[in-house]
């Protein structure tokens, strides 16, 4: 289905009891809500209500064209604009990968509509920051954002060889799994407004200071995670002021939901249940 908001059309995927809490999934880089199919699977039998969107840039009705329209500050402002367009006054936020990014500024600067954070493999925007600034192996692991940047040519490498950079990223996830987000995204005008969230960095969003968290958090990671090292994922407690608990799925990668989807369901629905 689809939900009309902020003059934009996403593409909406619901499911789960209708008076159950409610549960907003967000995802990350290149993929799409697809991504939660099997953690939601798991939420809808426990009795969550779950809704996941593409986000700007990848709902074909969401794609505008410049860079600035990619700033963090929008992708926020859609995601209250989809909680109002549902109905919603305060949801259980999840995000993976830039989803978590959102995740983060929504709970930080919007407390009043998140009811519990779980925020996975991407922790806080400040300790990100930090770490890339100062951590030789978060600025190696970090690297290819400088590729991902440089319009034009990071769509020409990603879409080379029929999109085999792009099979390469998703280390550790069934292959079947794999085509389901390698094959949309090699239309370069989605694999373009995917890429813009990373362009947009350079004015400023994403990884920018957002406040201290006051809800209740979780936060889960891997030490298999070749994209976020030890030292950011770390200090995210820095930054939270709430219940706070950090978990470690050793061994899994920077795919947590396709890899773990019962520990990640897992998670979400203890932070859901010790809400407050």
């Amino acid at each position: 289905m689809q939900i009309a908001a902020r003059g934009l059309v996403f593409d909406l995927h619901t499911g789960g009891p209708e008076n159950g809490p409610v549960a907003l999934l967000l995802h990350g880089f290149p993929q799409h809500a697809g991504e939660w199919e099997p953690v939601a699977e798991r939420l809808h039998d426990a009795g969550v209500r779950t809704y996941a969107f593409d986000q700007r840039g990848y709902s074909p009705g969401a794609r505008p064209t410049a860079v600035a329209d990619y700033v963090i500050g929008e992708c926020v402002a859609d995601a209250l604009a989809v909680l109002d367009a549902l109905g919603v006054d305060r949801a259980h936020v999840v995000g993976h990968d830039w989803g978590s990014v959102v995740a983060w500024h929504l709970a930080a600067g919007h407390p009043d509509r998140v009811r519990t954070l779980t925020a996975i493999s991407v922790p806080h925007p400040v300790a990100f920051a930090r770490a890339i600034a100062t951590d030789p192996d978060q600025q190696q692991r970090s690297a290819y954002i400088g590729l991902f940047q440089q319009e034009g040519k990071a769509e020409d490498v990603l879409l080379d060889q029929d999109g085999q950079r792009l099979r390469e990223i998703f280390t550790g996830v069934p292959a079947d799994r794999v085509e389901r987000f390698v094959t949309p995204m090699l239309d370069r005008a989605r694999l373009t407004g995917g890429l813009n969230w990373y362009r947009a960095l350079t004015l400023g969003s994403g990884f920018t200071p957002a406040g201290r968290v006051a809800v209740p958090t979780t936060f889960l990671w891997s030490d298999g995670d070749w994209a976020i090292g030890p030292q950011a994922a770390q200090s995210c407690a820095d930054y939270v002021t709430g219940d706070y608990r950090f978990v470690n799925l050793a061994g899994v990668s920077h795919w947590i939901p396709d890899e773990a989807p019962d520990d990640t369901a897992r998670e979400i629905l203890a932070r859901i249940a010790a809400e407050g």
